[in-house]
């Protein structure tokens, strides 16, 4: 990962409880003009961040799999999904597929996703700080702010739109 990266993870989680104030406090806005304004910071922060230049996500997080991710997995790969289900998942504690090991099986040393067209969706959508009524993840904001640049970003622009008017 881009030691500046890492400095911007260690820059939120150091200051975490002053996220966790700061999220408790947008929960009583307006979900509509909350959800654009992590949407634009969202935006800003993927054109800052190349997750090329990271891929923390795919060496330290797994995601549940869909049933449809699978199959369009598994066809791209041109094998039927029982046996791409043996060879790469297993189920979790919650009962949700997830890959057996971590770094995901299809990150290259480039940090390249060979899967990248066919990913999951859960992948497709990380760190979901796009989502409308992001008020109901700001828990898993703050948990993939621990993870992603990209996540500890938007917080931080989120932070600076706000300033001490929240």
């Amino acid at each position: 990962m881009d030691p500046g990266y890492r400095e911007l993870i260690a820059a939120v989680t150091g200051n975490l409880k002053r996220y966790k104030k700061l999220l408790a406090r947008l929960k009583k806005r307006a979900p509509r003009d909350l959800d654009g304004v992590f949407q634009s910071a969202h935006e800003q922060a993927f054109e800052e961040i190349d997750c090329l230049h990271c891929a923390n996500c795919c060496v330290t997080t797994g995601p549940g799999l869909l049933e449809r991710d699978i199959e369009r997995i598994a066809g791209a790969l041109r094998m039927r999904p029982v046996e791409f289900t043996r060879r790469y998942l297993r189920r979790d504690e919650e009962n949700d597929w997830i890959f057996k090991k971590m770094p995901c099986p299809f990150l290259g040393a480039d940090n390249y996703c060979a899967v990248y067209v066919d990913r999951p969706k859960a992948c497709r959508e990380y760190p979901h700080t796009d989502r409308k009524n992001i008020h109901q993840l700001f828990p898993k904001t703050l948990k993939n702010a621990a993870i992603c640049p990209i996540a500890a970003r938007v917080l931080q622009l989120v932070e600076k739109h706000y300033g001490g008017n929240v």
